[in-house]
């Protein structure tokens, strides 16, 4: 293992390619945990009314189920399983019935890939380096999740929220009292927007997910690191969100997910925030 400590660009590539098979895998979690997610609360919900158990076919799990295309069924073979070269091999068409495949797969699988890169490369081989690839995982999960749904499933945020926590009481990124402090700030911070924003126009303008996601970015940069990621979230999701809204010819009542602009915008000040605070305060001393 000692090349992979010597050569910052093997070890960047290395884990790029396991973030490509990593990728692989978050897209199945994006297309199946909301379903299994709903089905679960459905058969709660039948528990408390008594009902009997729905008679239908449960979704597939995550982990045992082999990939197959939605279209027609066809069960994938191994060789058409391999991140990006698969989509690209098959031009983006099932091999049984050449239906589309979705440009989710290659997107979530170049992320990642390219999300693992940038960790390795700004961490080296470290702990830090572990930590901001499984935290850059969970955020493109709950991203696809959040954009397909408008759900911030518990099942994402939570982890994240424990990884950032573990992480502050070995002193990764912050020590234990900032981890605290951070997931404290971040999640209160949008709550008390919420209810101010609920009181005054007796909407609600995000969902609980967001504060639990928040408060988990919170966990890994801190209390201080919370403003810089709310203007950023909040810069990204203004421009996105118009030039999306214009583009589906919707207006501005029509509901956006704001977890994909938290999440953005947390990934960049856990790699970049105190170069960018450094640029800020050359530009605007206090």
């Amino acid at each position: 293992m000692a090349w992979l400590l010597e050569d910052p660009l093997v070890l960047a590539l290395v884990a790029g390619a396991f973030g490509l098979l990593v990728g692989s895998f978050l897209n199945v979690v994006i297309l199946r945990l909301p379903p299994r997610l709903m089905r679960g609360w459905q058969d709660q919900a039948r528990e408390v009314l008594e009902q009997a158990p729905a008679d239908v076919a449960p979704p597939p799990d995550l982990v045992f189920t082999a990939s197959h295309c939605p279209g027609c069924g066809h069960r994938l073979a191994v060789w058409e399983n391999i991140p990006l070269l698969s989509y690209l091999a098959l031009r983006g068409r099932c091999r049984s019935c050449r239906t589309p495949i979705s440009w989710q797969y290659p997107i979530v699988e170049a992320c990642t890939g390219a999300a693992f890169a940038v960790c390795a490369l700004k961490f080296g081989f470290s702990t830090a380096a572990l930590c901001a690839m499984a935290y850059s995982a969970i955020l493109i999960a709950a991203t696809g999740i959040d954009l397909r749904t408008q759900l911030l499933p518990d099942q994402l945020t939570l982890p994240l929220l424990w990884l950032g926590l573990l992480a502050g009481t070995l002193g990764v990124y912050v020590d234990a009292s900032t981890a605290i402090a951070g997931a404290a700030f971040g999640y209160l911070s949008l709550w008390s927007v919420y209810w101010l924003f609920k009181l005054v126009t007796g909407k609600e303008g995000m969902g609980y997910g967001d504060f639990k996601l928040l408060g988990a970015i919170g966990a890994f940069v801190g209390a201080l690191g919370i403003v810089p990621v709310l203007f950023l979230s909040s810069f990204i999701g203004a421009i996105v969100g118009s030039l999306w809204l214009w583009a589906r010819g919707r207006d501005r009542a029509t509901p956006i997910p704001f977890g994909p602009y938290l999440a953005a915008a947390g990934w960049i000040q856990l790699l970049w925030g105190t170069e960018l605070l450094a640029l800020w305060a050359r530009f605007y001393p206090v």
